[in-house]
């Protein structure tokens, strides 16, 4: 695994923090790196409270998980794995990654990192992240519906800027072509492997019409039509589904195992059941098509390569160290009069009795 540095993108209030943003700059495998076992001392329920959080919610409404998981993916993409993905306030002005259109209405699982963070704040003030709190739930998430469990390396700091432009630019979208799709996650540094492990979250969840109908339904005139790669028969039922791009129906992205993270999304994409037209750039990628045949026939495989690439997608541009923030409330920055002890809390961390991430 070869994660892309971290870096800081604000320049903090004091002198000593500014001199420790230099760390930000060295790669995640070295000093301020994210490690297993961060929070071991400084808060040694972290894991376990957001845990009994994620299980809590998962037992109301298990379609959670597949939130929570996509909710990772979200903030890792844009701007780092920094939780600004879940601010409602841009101190600069203007819209949030929250509420640009790829995330909104789509996006969920917002209540639970609070109800965790609640929980986590209650135990350990202004020690654990966001961030570090959205990436134990995924993994928790993960576990509940696929009983994949890996570890999670923590010591993620939370960043002040989310900017809804930066979802547009960032996100790979459910019309990209396999090169458009390559490029994307190769910019954060994923290969095309990794694509395709990573896709196979798509096993669970489910989409609003607006993702897809395009596929069914001529965009100008609603005419039925049957998109290439798609199966006429599940064509016909999304389109029964969908009178109208606004229509605000939901289906299953696997139709088969929706609750399940399996490899059924890989059996069904030869069978021209792949919900999104990036679903189906697979199959035009030789490559690509390779590895949907291996993981197909392999789930412990993909099992396996998923938790590994989820654990290599968490480093994407992380902040540690001394830069970013530990916020007190996920949905806002920390307000411009804290101290700067509230700013660096949990810097003790740093040194603690932490297990190297491989």
């Amino acid at each position: 695994m070869a994660p892309r540095g971290s870096y800081c993108r604000r320049v903090m209030g004091v002198a000593v923090a500014v001199a420790a943003c230099a760390l930000c700059l060295l790669p995640a495998t070295t000093s301020g790196a994210l490690r297993v076992g961060f929070y071991q001392s400084s808060c040694p329920n972290a894991e376990a409270l957001v845990r009994q959080a994620v299980a809590a919610a998962f037992a109301r409404d298990a379609g959670v998980a597949a939130g929570l998981i996509r909710l990772h993916f979200h903030d890792c993409f844009v701007r780092g794995c920094d939780a600004s993905v879940l601010l409602t306030k841009n101190p600069a002005g203007g819209q949030t990654e929250r509420d640009a259109a790829p995330n909104n209405p789509s996006l969920r699982g917002f209540e639970v990192i609070d109800a965790a963070k609640a929980a986590v704040e209650a135990a350990c003030p202004r020690t654990v992240s966001c961030a570090d709190i959205i990436a134990f739930a995924a993994r928790d998430s993960v576990k509940l519906t696929g009983n994949v469990d890996y570890q999670v390396p923590a010591g993620r700091r939370d960043g002040n800027v989310s900017i809804a432009q930066d979802a547009f630019d960032n996100l790979p979208p459910f019309i990209f072509t396999a090169q458009k799709l390559a490029e994307r996650f190769a910019n954060k540094s994923l290969s095309l492997e990794d694509m395709v492990v990573l896709s196979g979250a798509h096993t669970v969840g489910r989409s609003f019409c607006s993702s897809f109908v395009d596929r069914v339904r001529n965009s100008t005139t609603g005419a039925a039509i049957v998109d290439a790669g798609l199966d006429p028969g599940y064509a016909a039922q999304l389109r029964a589904l969908c009178p109208t791009r606004d229509t605000l129906a939901t289906t299953p992205m696997d139709p088969d195992t929706p609750a399940t993270l399996d490899n059924n999304y890989y059996k069904l994409l030869p069978q021209g059941k792949g919900l999104f037209f990036s679903d189906n750039q697979l199959r035009v990628n030789a490559t690509m098509n390779a590895l949907v045949t291996r993981f197909a026939a392999n789930e412990a495989e993909w099992k396996q390569r998923f938790a590994d690439a989820m654990v290599k997608m968490g480093h994407i541009e992380v902040q540690t160290g001394r830069c970013g923030q530990i916020r007190v409330n996920c949905n806002v920055v920390n307000p411009s009069t804290s101290s700067p002890e509230v700013e660096l809390a949990g810097e003790d961390q740093e040194t603690g009795g932490a297990v190297a991430a491989s």
